[in-house]
């Protein structure tokens, strides 16, 4: 008697076709690269709103955390672009111009090579929580987030100083092992083309670039937002010899410090 193997079901072997396909790396890089093009918040662990959306987004980012996956990366593309479409009303608006402020945490990727992914992505989700929450308490709006840092708007000025000053603050008691975070922040207004639920355009730039030359726990911003502020209500300092690729020459930087009332 001859005993031969039963071939394996055939939606057994179709599943495991599929499992192989949608962890085929170009597929994976080609969606993860699609994503980057839409519009809208590219981290599922920036700040939630308390949409579903946003849940969706961060069981789509856990499900099968532990192996790449094409259809994930097109899942939270989908939910990245609805959120761009709802949200679109969300931004504050100014006729006369809006501040732009970016953050980022000094010496974050020299630490983050060596905490390991558990207590990085800790650390990030509570400056997430706080920058959020003080951002949208003076009346800004995150745009997206940008791994360690944010990208922020507010039509008023004056707000956007305490909320950076408020945020570098906030971070600089958040405990993390073998990291003390340092936030830095610059700000920058002008009329950044809006697209979507992003901006685009030259003030964007230089609002990255005034940050980039921040130390931690200092808030930068231009002359543009200078001129617009009570002069009682900030402490204002020039920074000398600024110099940044892509800015203009005659482009005037401060370090701003904002004046509370004793009261």
């Amino acid at each position: 008697m001859i005993v031969t193997d039963r071939p394996e079901p055939w939606h057994l072997r179709t599943r495991k076709f599929l499992r192989a396909t949608d962890q085929r790396g170009e597929l994976v890089r080609g969606a993860r690269f699609l994503r980057r093009l839409v519009p809208g918040e590219s981290d599922p662990l920036a700040p939630s709103t308390g949409r579903s959306s946003d849940r969706l987004a961060r069981l789509l980012t856990e499900a099968g955390a532990d192996r790449p996956s094409a259809t994930r990366e097109l899942g939270l593309a989908a939910v990245q672009a609805w959120q761009a479409v709802r949200r679109s009303g969300d931004q504050p608006q100014a006729t006369n111009g809006l501040t732009v402020l970016f953050t980022d945490l000094v010496g974050f990727s020299t630490w983050a090579l060596q905490a390991g992914d558990e207590r990085v992505l800790e650390l990030l989700r509570s400056v997430s929580e706080v920058t959020e929450s003080i951002v949208t308490g003076h009346r800004g709006s995150v745009v997206k987030g940008l791994g360690d840092g944010v990208m922020a708007v507010f039509a008023d000025p004056g707000e956007a100083v305490n909320a950076a000053y408020e945020t570098c603050s906030a971070v600089g008691v958040i405990k993390a092992e073998g990291y003390l975070p340092h936030l830095r922040a610059g700000l920058h207004r002008g009329n950044p083309q809006r697209v979507g639920d992003d901006y685009l355009g030259v003030d964007v730039n230089i609002a990255a670039r005034i940050m980039a030359a921040a130390d931690g726990d200092e808030v930068l911003a231009s002359g543009s937002v200078v001129d617009e502020l009570d002069p009682g209500a900030v402490i204002v300092r020039p920074r000398r010899s600024f110099r940044a690729k892509g800015t203009p020459k005659d482009l005037r930087v401060y370090r701003v410090v904002p004046r509370y009332s004793a009261t």
